[in-house]
């Protein structure tokens, strides 16, 4: 698969420039934060809980969270364009181990951050005890996998890193919230866009939310969920992709997920 970065085309003036007008202005209310505040709330070993819901309701959650969390910010920016190409076997091995439910489980991306021009190769570790374990290095993907990022992985994975090609595009727009008194942070993505090949496909009215936690204490934005009815329950943005671009995977797994982002 040849390796091309894919940029989001800006929109003409639609209704949904309303709304993200709108989202701009409640983003502004809250207080900024920066990239070295950031780093005191890395959490590369942390529990993860997912939420998904209509992007009508996201102005209405964020109105209620500026007095409980700080807002990630670059030059004013408070959204930000990630690009992120996936790898997997030939035979979709990681997909399947995470569609099975098996613990101890990886996941292989290149990321992009556009704003910030960082790019990194990550290695995310799904433990048997319920943990996200992060790790990464800088590194810039221009064609094929050099033997710094063949080493990295395979001293990380339990896999050879010939066996893990690029296979699927997820693109979208994230607002990064930060407590640091509690040591949390959320990450709110929407716009999402998965390219797959010659599949190109826009969620506009999805938003995934994820909150990334060192241990499960109580939280703002855990309670506003209750509040408003919205139930925890999420699926890999990875496994999203290939789910809805490749016809001959299994999905019975994640009938449920899927029915609800249809619905939404």
């Amino acid at each position: 698969m040849r390796i091309t970065y894919y940029y989001q085309q800006k929109n003409t003036p639609t209704a949904q420039n309303k709304l993200d007008t709108h989202l701009n202005t409640v983003l502004a209310s809250f207080k900024p934060i920066g990239l070295e505040e950031m780093d005191t709330v890395k959490l590369m070993n942390r529990t993860d809980t997912k939420f998904i819901f209509n992007q009508k309701k996201l102005v209405p959650v964020l109105e209620q969270l500026n007095h409980s969390y700080s807002c990630f910010t670059i030059d004013t920016q408070t959204v930000s364009t990630y690009n992120t190409l996936y790898f997997d076997t030939d035979n979709f091995l990681l997909y399947k181990q995470h569609h099975n439910g098996i613990l101890n489980r990886y996941k292989l991306r290149h990321r992009k951050y556009i704003e910030s021009d960082l790019n990194f190769l990550e290695i995310k570790f799904k433990s048997n005890k319920e943990r996200t374990i992060k790790t990464r290095i800088k590194y810039n993907l221009t064609n094929e996998l050099d033997l710094r990022a063949m080493g990295f992985i395979e001293k990380t994975m339990p896999y050879s890193a010939t066996s893990l090609k690029p296979n699927v595009w997820i693109n979208y727009k994230r607002i990064t919230l930060v407590d640091i008194v509690n040591g949390e942070r959320l990450t709110i993505d929407k716009d999402l866009e998965i390219i797959n090949q010659d599949k190109v496909l826009h969620l506009p009215n999805i938003i995934i939310a994820e909150l990334k936690r060192g241990n499960k204490q109580n939280s703002s934005f855990i309670n506003l969920m209750k509040k408003m009815h919205i139930q925890p329950g999420g699926i890999s943005k990875y496994c999203l992709g290939l789910a809805l671009t490749e016809t001959n995977l299994k999905t019975n797994n994640f009938k449920e997920k899927l029915l609800k982002i249809s619905r939404i």
